[in-house]
């Protein structure tokens, strides 16, 4: 079992454990030559996090907490701007580019906090791809069956595996079509997608600013709440566990449960009837707008769209420098007109308003985060279909999610020893706390 934060912040209280002994232990972790630290930050601030946990040490003994993550090591996802350093997003193409002026607004708001940001992690280039591999400065492993080199799941790849391997309590990702939720369940880990508006993108290198959102990975649902409040400049409040018993939960029947393999489907299944014993009314719907939405993203969606719209100067001046994996999915991008993109946005509407009213009667839906148990890193680098037939199918669930513009958490429902599994708890915009509250009752539960 991980350390959350709300144990780890207690030990720091009680004085059972220091800021500078758990950022010690988390640097020694990433700097670990037999580890994955090397594939998991392209970054390290050794020393910047040693005098930040030697702060906190200091105004502990004062008396003084700035926050309930005030000295816990966090990491951050190679997006986000660092005053003074070039964000290169998990790519070389901009190397020599110019460096930010000032901390995203995310990396402001976990330094006021106390935060000890141990670095910056891994990911997908650009943010582009749900499965980890990275080229360039490699893949971190998944921590399950890691003698298989299985994928992390991404884009967030890094993050996920630094929370596992202990380089950090806490990891900061994006989620843009479930780059936080897919690597915290092939993971064994909680990730939260909050309704998009939540988290200032100031600062935040873009991949789909209609569908870009900025989310935590955590050990528990209650950790991602903190970190969530964080992020979003909330007020961090102890936030009470739903009432299973008389929730009505929906389960979509059109593809989301399609392609689902053996391990996760019993998984799956087997919490549904937790929660049916706890008292929560399960209802199976038919959500058909799920099976338009690949026509209504023929032509590459938002996310080809906006990522060439940033992308084509760079791409003029370093094609040869990008995954070729991810610089072809730009360049769909390019093939949209502006008429294209107008109907993209009327039809996002319609669908949105279509997909809330079918809902509506629900206090969230359920589905698998991820279909499949994770897939081998060589098989997928070895074939193009591969990688892209796998691509498709681990992101198909959560892109839903952001197409609505809603909210998720993904939490852990496998048995403990087997492959990770998550399950997907989804709400409509706005609805952030509730699907909290939500995941919470549902994780206690699951770990009875």
């Amino acid at each position: 079992m991980l350390p959350t934060l709300n144990d780890t912040a207690a030990a720091l209280h009680e004085g059972r454990s220091s800021s500078a002994e758990l950022t010690e232990s988390a640097l020694a972790r990433a700097q670990d030559p037999a580890g994955e630290g090397a594939r998991v930050y392209t970054r390290l601030y050794a020393q910047q996090a040693r005098a930040a946990a030697q702060a906190s040490d200091t105004l502990r003994a004062a008396g003084l907490s700035r926050s309930p993550i005030d000295g816990l090591p966090i990491s951050i996802k190679d997006l986000f701007d660092v005053a003074g350093e070039t964000t290169l997003a998990g790519s070389v193409a901009r190397q020599g580019e110019p460096a930010a002026d000032e901390h995203a607004v995310v990396v402001q708001r976990l330094l006021a906090a106390g935060a000890v940001i141990i670095g910056r992690t891994n990911m997908v280039e650009f943010a582009y791809s749900g499965l980890g591999i990275n080229p360039h400065y490699g893949t971190p492993l998944n921590p399950w069956d890691r003698a298989s080199a299985r994928i992390p799941g991404g884009s967030s790849s890094g993050a996920a595996v630094s929370v596992t391997d202990g380089m950090a309590l806490g990891a900061i990702g994006s989620d843009t079509g479930g780059s936080v939720r897919i690597p915290a369940a092939l993971c064994g880990l909680a990730g939260f997608k909050p309704s998009a508006w939540r988290v200032s993108m100031a600062g935040v290198l873009p991949l789909s600013t209609s569908l870009d959102s900025i989310g935590p990975l955590a050990p528990t649902v209650r950790c991602c709440a903190t970190l969530d409040a964080i992020l979003a400049g909330d007020e961090v409040a102890d936030w009470q566990p739903a009432m299973l018993e008389g929730l009505r939960l929906a389960v979509p029947t059109t593809l989301a449960l399609d392609g689902v393999d053996e391990h996760v489907g019993r998984s799956f299944s087997a919490a549904l009837s937790r929660l049916s014993e706890a008292g929560a009314r399960i209802d199976e719907i038919e959500v058909p707008e799920f099976a338009q939405l690949a026509a209504i993203n023929a032509k590459g969606g938002f996310t080809a769209s906006e990522a060439w719209a940033w992308h084509r100067d760079l791409i003029a001046r370093a094609a040869d420098r990008y995954d070729p994996r991810v610089v072809s999915r730009i360049r769909r991008g390019a093939e949209m007109s502006a008429a294209d993109y107008l109907d993209l946005l009327d039809a996002r509407e319609a669908w949105v308003a279509a997909v809330e009213h079918r809902i509506a009667a629900y206090d969230a839906v359920l589905m698998p985060t991820v279909p499949v148990v994770a897939p081998k890193v060589a098989d997928l680098a070895a074939s193009d279909d591969a990688y892209y037939a796998a691509n498709g199918l681990i992101l198909r669930n959560p892109t839903f999610i952001n197409f609505l513009d809603g909210c998720a958490v993904s939490v852990p429902c496998h048995e403990p020893g087997t492959a990770p599994a998550g399950l997907m708890i989804a709400g409509a915009n706005g609805a952030d706390r509730r699907i909290l509250s939500i995941g919470m009752a549902v994780e206690d539960l699951l770990q009875l």
